[in-house]
C-alpha cells in the first residue's frame, strides 16, 4: 500500500495519513463556516494547532489551518455570523502514494445573499513524508471571478492562516516565535517582511501513563510567485500566524487575472533548525506547480500532477 493515502470518513472528513499514522484530517462540512485542516500532528502525534483561541472566545473562527479573507468586495469571510460561508462544492482529484499524497477540490466564496459566488477556490494540498515522523503540507490555491472583478482590499487577515496549540504560543505556552531573517517575538516579526515564520515549542506526550515533555513546532513558508513575497506577518504571542497576502496592497482578481498563492507547513520535531527551513524553503521554491486537468485514465474524471510531469 502507498506510505501516503486519503481516505473519506464518515462527517465530511478525509483522514489524511502516513505510514498509517494520521497526520491532519480534511474537514469540510456544509455546516461549517469554511474548510479546514484539523488536526495537524506532529511526530510525537499530538497537535500542533487548535481550534479557537485559547483566551478570547470570540475567536471561534480560528480554525487550526484554514482559508479566509476579511475583506472581499466589503464583505466579511473572516469572522463567523457574517453570513459569508466557503464551501466545497466538489472534489476533484485524490492521489496516494510513496514520495507524496495530495487532493484537488473546488471551493465557492459565498456573500450569503447572492447564489453566484463571489470567488471560486480550486485547491491543491500535497503532504510529503520526511525523516523522523516529519512531515510538509504544500497549499496552492487557484482564485478565480467568474462574475466580474473582485478585490482582496489591503488586510492582515488572509488568505492563509495558522493557529498553533497553546502550548506552543509564547503567551500561554512556552513556545518560541522566529523568522527568516533572524528576528525573534512579535514586536520584531508584526508586519515584518519574512521568506518564512516558524512557532515552535513545548508538548506533552504520555507514554506508559506517564508524562514527557519534547518540543515540535511548525514552520510557514511564502513562495516567490506570490504576490505578496516576502510577505508581511501578522503573527501574534498568543500563537497565531499568517502570511498577509493582499497587503500593503490589495489585490484585484478577474478574467484576465486569476490570483495563484502556494504555501508551505513543516512539520518537524525538535527547535527550530535554520538550517534545515532554508534548505526546505529553497525546494519548495523550485517545485513545480500543481496541474488538475481531466483524466484518460478509466473510471477518473480528474488527475493531480506535477506541471513539469
Amino acid at each position: 500500500m502507498p506510505r501516503c493515502q486519503i481516505t473519506p470518513e464518515v462527517g465530511h472528513r478525509w483522514d489524511w495519513t502516513i505510514d498509517g499514522r494520521r497526520v491532519t484530517q480534511w474537514c469540510s462540512a456544509p455546516s461549517d463556516p469554511r474548510p479546514c485542516f484539523y488536526p495537524l500532528i506532529g511526530p510525537s502525534s499530538v497537535s500542533l494547532t487548535r481550534m479557537g483561541h485559547p483566551g478570547a472566545p470570540d475567536h471561534d473562527h480560528h480554525r487550526s489551518v484554514w482559508f479566509a479573507h476579511n475583506l472581499v468586495m466589503g464583505v466579511n469571510f473572516w469572522a463567523d455570523g457574517t453570513g459569508a460561508r466557503v464551501v466545497q462544492r466538489r472534489w476533484l482529484a485524490i492521489e496516494d502514494g510513496d514520495e507524496w499524497g495530495g487532493m484537488a477540490v473546488e471551493l465557492e466564496w459565498l456573500d450569503g445573499h447572492n447564489p453566484a459566488p463571489l470567488l471560486h477556490q480550486t485547491l491543491v494540498a500535497i503532504m510529503y513524508p520526511d525523516e523522523q515522523r516529519q512531515w510538509q503540507l504544500e497549499i496552492q490555491s487557484d482564485f478565480e471571478a467568474r462574475n466580474g472583478a473582485i478585490e482582496l482590499a489591503a488586510s492582515n487577515f488572509g488568505i492563509f492562516a495558522v493557529r498553533l496549540a497553546k502550548s506552543l504560543s509564547v503567551a500561554f505556552g512556552g513556545g518560541r516565535l522566529r523568522c527568516s531573517e533572524g528576528r525573534e517575538g512579535e514586536p520584531r516579526i508584526f508586519e515584518q517582511t519574512a521568506r518564512w515564520v516558524d512557532y515552535s515549542g513545548p508538548v506533552e506526550v504520555w507514554e506508559a501513563s506517564q508524562p514527557r515533555q519534547v518540543t515540535e513546532g511548525v514552520t510557514y513558508f511564502d513562495h516567490p510567485s506570490n504576490p505578496s513575497y516576502p510577505s508581511r506577518w501578522h503573527v501574534r504571542s498568543d500563537g497565531w500566524m499568517t502570511a498577509s497576502t493582499s497587503q500593503p496592497n490589495g489585490i484585484v482578481i478577474d478574467a484576465e487575472h486569476p490570483l495563484r498563492v502556494r504555501y508551505l507547513l513543516d512539520v518537524h520535531e525538535g527547535e527550530l533548525d535554520s538550517e534545515r527551513a532554508n534548505g526546505i524553503a529553497s525546494e519548495f521554491a523550485a517545485r513545480p506547480a500543481w496541474l488538475v486537468r481531466r483524466s484518460e485514465r478509466p473510471h477518473r474524471h480528474f488527475d493531480l500532477l506535477p506541471t513539469d510531469a
